[in-house]
């Protein structure tokens, strides 16, 4: 098959768009076009730091449907981690030092967000399909894909997939609605052990003081944009293949009919599950610790002519080579005062599980 330039699928269907008409590398001319409706739809990438070029485009042809489309599944080639970046000890030390800004009284640092990346090789061309089909065997998460050539540069026939299990905000008519998530822990094939780190998740004093930051966050961001804003009291326990998570549903009307999903993802971007608290330190510490994280922990989604869209958080993911025999996965985890920098390094290794899983790397 050749391959799509966008895909977005969950339980509300699939949307598939091929071609680039009009690329939008600067964000303000997106927005620009759909505040003119000089395009019926704009889909694509948000990076993690959008000054960032985008990956936003206007694309050729759009279909929706209920299902992923029927591809093909192709045998997949064997695919090897060849680097991890940083190794577990090195990432050990950049909590430490996160650990020492959270615990300082004088700082006004409260959570942050620090990641590390796998690179990964294969023996032939990764197949896209192939790959958007066993990531969507995981029904609780939206499966994604996006060319990332409208970026430009090095991001040339470069594409960003993966499986996300969090709601940046979705807009219908005036009901805007959001999922943040914030808190993990490792399922487990045993039903007992499953159940007991779930329940041990709910109850964790660090894991609700971490998610409680994220939806304080939103709260402040949306009270601006909507009326009527409901945020659920407690968060709720929700799972994926790999990881169990607490998630806090928010529903609002807008206060202004012209503010767009790509507007409301914008203004909540980078929340506090893939950023931290305030946004501003917390950014600078990971662009110091990190570097340029491009688009993972960034927003994949799509905006229509009527402001309506869809956007989610693009996490579990890995960003494909232009000739598909490379891939660079990411995964991360909320640092805060009380964490242990032994139990982050393996929140990340749980974290990593999807998309290995997906490419069929053996952990």
């Amino acid at each position: 098959m050749t391959d799509p330039t966008f895909v977005l699928a969950g339980r509300d269907g699939a949307l598939v768009a091929d071609g680039v008409e009009v690329a939008y590398p600067r964000l303000d001319d997106a927005r620009a076009a759909l505040a003119a409706r000089q395009c019926p739809i704009i889909v694509g990438a948000l990076p993690f730091d959008v000054i960032q070029p985008t990956a936003l485009f206007s694309p050729t042809q759009v279909r929706r449907t209920g299902a992923l489309p029927d591809w093909p599944t192709r045998t997949m080639p064997a695919v090897r981690i060849t680097e991890t970046v940083p190794d577990p000890d090195e990432h050990r030390a950049r909590i430490a030092t996160a650990l020492e800004h959270l615990r300082d009284p004088a700082s006004p640092l409260h959570k942050v967000v620090l990641a590390r990346a796998l690179h990964l090789a294969a023996d032939a061309p990764l197949d896209v399909g192939t790959l958007l089909r066993r990531l969507a065997e995981d029904a609780s998460a939206t499966t994604y894909f996006v060319d990332l050539g409208a970026a430009g540069g090095t991001h040339v026939g470069t594409a960003l997939i993966g499986a996300s299990p969090e709601l940046l905000v979705a807009r219908r008519g005036d009901v805007v609605t959001c999922r943040p998530f914030a808190g993990s822990a490792p399922r487990s094939a045993d039903p007992a052990t499953d159940r007991a780190n779930g329940a041990a998740l709910a109850d964790s004093a660090k894991d609700l003081h971490e998610h409680r930051l994220v939806v304080d966050q939103m709260r402040a961001a949306l009270q601006p944009l909507c009326v009527d804003l409901d945020i659920a009291p407690t968060p709720e326990l929700s799972r994926t293949s790999a990881v169990w998570h607490l998630n806090t549903p928010i529903t609002g009307r807008l206060r202004e009919s012209s503010t767009t999903a790509l507007d409301l993802a914008i203004a909540l971007h980078p929340t506090a599950a893939v950023g931290g608290v305030p946004t501003a330190e917390a950014v600078s510490l990971i662009a110091q610790l990190e570097g340029d994280r491009g688009f993972y922990a960034g927003a994949v989604g799509w905006c229509d002519e009527r402001g309506d869209g869809t956007w989610v958080v693009s996490i579990r993911c890995a960003e494909l080579s232009a000739d598909r025999r490379a891939a660079h996965a990411n995964s991360g985890g909320g640092i805060v005062a009380e964490s242990d920098p032994d139990d982050e390094v393996a929140e990340t290794n749980t974290k990593f599980r999807t998309i290995l899983s997906a490419l069929g790397v053996n952990t």
